[in-house]
């Protein structure tokens, strides 16, 4: 860790597939804020195909903010020179489509499922699973090789003095696709093997020529047992030697800092694992884009990251129309929502993905969406986020196959204790309570839970800053990043309207005391602001838990927010009224609950094809 004392000032990017960001962190008053920030458009691609223009464009901004000099032409001051310039530079970097892998595995739910979750966990995306089991004939998984074109392919089967020709034919596929660097040049695609140590000799032999193998530790060497940081610490290299360093631009970038630029998810998995084992809390974060929504899940200490590459709010904001089905995002709008209306505006939506929505009814249906869209990334999340699996099973390949596979979710109802929503239509909602209530409404989290907005997206900056002072980025995660939306408090149980679901007694900062009910079908806010901290006692009804087991009494100390104190007395798992007109009123009452949509506007005319034209 460098000495904090002798920085005074941290310059850190983030070069993103769209936008370049850049943030100035300095200590002022003995304590580490955000001073400025400056964003330009990404300019990696023609006709540019220059990182640097983007990046120099968005330091500008913070020179011109601060009125302070960081740059002498396009060189970076460092370090800081009688006031001019900065102490550090950090930069993380999603350009050009970020790192794009494909992984092989001897059996998909297994040593596939491992190698899925060592790359998403170093920042990638994974483009395909290639599996010996998989339903696929042998032709067309080395033509599905061949066509993508990765940055890197991870190899991965076998447990140790486990199986070794299963591997090799896996590796057989590879040299017969040939694979071609998505980038172009000359240079081999780099290929990570991280399975059966035994089987090292015969791979490097079937891929001598074709690729440039690079050797870990095993990712699964037993089948109790997953190993998953040191393909994660190899595929951050080749990324910065195979992907970063060929990229138009990326040179300069590299020339200027002297720490590892990190693919932008990596460094946000980085900052929440550091603020989960600070604080000694289960996290789940999403971060929901234009055409991916990444999720995050820190549960006793295991992190795993997914991508849903076919979710988001722009580009693949027809995919979540097909998916999650128009019933299912009309349901979320009070009155009536019609197939066509919903249709007609994701079309618009995706013609032209950087306009607001124009009126009150757009909103409703770009959250109504949103709701849907970080619910089905939140299944798929569930898909990979298990424990292990096939560890009840024999040691033979065959038998693997075989037998069914048990891995259970690691996301479960009650075990989160802190949700963090990051993403345009989460942190740009005109309401922090909108924002509030599109992640109840689609986490449904469970018991106690915090919940907070990353209102400027800093978390990737903090988490390649934190590799040089994880003190300072906790500081300012704190302080600058987050902004804490308030607890709720879920009784998890069937939830019938009307039922007092627990009773609890709140001791509000000043001392005074006051006693609520919970009751079913109903969202209710305690006023509690930002900083402030409530003790709470709280009596379940019989059946209803708390995130301790049912029927038991919970006590601690709940914070504040810019809403407040949620009780959310909708059961879990929520169930919307079957009935129109019973729903469409339940979802007002909710929406009143929290002041979320201006209440003379909401239902006027009664959904979008009520419209007035």
């Amino acid at each position: 860790m460098v000495d904090e004392r002798r920085i005074g000032s941290i310059l850190a990017t983030d070069v993103g597939s769209t936008t370049t960001k850049a943030v100035l962190i300095e200590q002022k008053d003995g304590e580490y804020r955000l001073a400025a920030r400056g964003e330009a458009p990404t300019t990696v691609e023609a006709p540019h195909e220059d990182v640097m223009i983007g990046v120099l464009e968005a330091i500008r901004q913070v020179e011109a903010e601060t009125g302070r000099v960081f740059l002498e032409g396009s060189r970076l001051i460092t370090p800081r020179q009688d006031g001019r310039g900065v102490d550090v530079f950090v930069s993380t970097s999603s350009a050009g489509g970020g790192l794009q892998m494909t992984v092989a595995g001897l059996v998909k739910a297994m040593t596939g499922e491992s190698a899925q979750r060592a790359a998403l966990g170093a920042g990638a995306i994974v483009m395909d699973v290639i599996s010996v089991d998989d339903s696929r004939l042998v032709v067309e998984r080395i033509r599905r090789l061949k066509e993508l074109r990765p940055d890197m392919i991870l190899l991965s089967g076998g447990t140790d003095e486990g199986n070794i020709s299963g591997v090799v034919a896996l590796a057989e596929y590879i040299a017969a696709a040939g694979p071609r660097p998505r980038l172009g040049g000359d240079f081999r695609v780099p290929v990570i093997y991280a399975g059966n140590e035994k089987a090292r000799d015969y791979v490097q032999d079937t891929l001598e020529g074709v690729c440039d193998v690079h050797f870990v530790e095993n990712i699964r060497p037993s089948l109790d047992r997953e190993n998953l940081e040191p393909a994660r610490a190899e595929i951050h290299r080749l990324f910065l030697e195979h992907v970063m360093a060929k990229a138009p631009g990326y040179a300069a970038l590299l020339d200027w800092t002297a720490h590892r630029i990190q693919p932008t998810p990596m460094a946000v998995g980085k900052m929440m694992r550091l603020a989960s084992d600070r604080y000694g809390v289960n996290i789940l974060g999403v971060d929901i884009g234009g055409a991916t929504t990444d999720v995050f899940s820190i549960v006793n200490g295991v992190f795993n990251r997914t991508v849903s590459a076919n979710i988001g709010m722009s580009y693949s904001l027809a995919n979540v129309l097909v998916e999650a089905g128009p019933a299912n995002i009309a349901r979320w709008v009070p009155g009536a929502a019609s197939e066509r209306d919903l249709r007609n505006w994701a079309a618009n939506k995706m013609i032209r993905p950087t306009t607001l929505p124009e009126d009150q009814e757009e909103l409703l249906l770009e959250h109504a969406t949103a709701r849907e869209a970080l619910r089905l990334s939140l299944g798929q999340h569930h898909q990979l986020a298990v424990t292990l699996k096939g560890v009840q099973q024999k040691r033979t390949f065959d038998d693997a196959l075989e037998q069914k596979m048990n891995g259970q979710p690691l996301v479960r109802t009650g075990v989160v204790d802190v949700i963090i929503g990051s993403g345009g239509v989460i942190s740009n909602a005109p309401r922090r309570s909108q924002a509030a209530l599109m992640l109840l409404d689609a986490f449904e989290p469970g018991g106690i839970c915090r919940l907070y907005v990353d209102s400027i997206f800093m978390m990737p900056h903090l988490g390649v800053l934190s590799e040089v002072d994880p003190a300072i980025a906790l500081e300012v995660f704190e302080k600058d990043c987050l902004v804490p939306l308030g607890t709720c408090v879920a009784p998890i149980g069937r939830a019938r309207p009307g039922d007092v679901l627990a009773t609890m007694t709140v001791t509000m900062p000043d001392g005074s005391s006051r006693k609520e009910e919970i009751k079913g079908g109903t969202l209710k806010v305690v006023p509690l602001a930002t900083g402030q901290q409530a003790k709470v006692v709280i009596d379940p009804a019989r059946g209803i838990d708390l995130g301790r087991g049912p029927g038991r009494r919970i006590e601690g100390e709940v914070g504040g927010g810019v809403v407040g104190l949620i009780l959310d007395g909708r059961g879990r798992p929520l169930a919307l009224p079957p009935d129109a007109e019973r729903r469409s009123q339940a979802l007002l009452e909710w929406w009143k609950a929290l002041e979320a949509y201006p209440a003379d506007r909401v239902g006027r005319n009664e959904g979008p094809e009520g419209r007035a034209h």
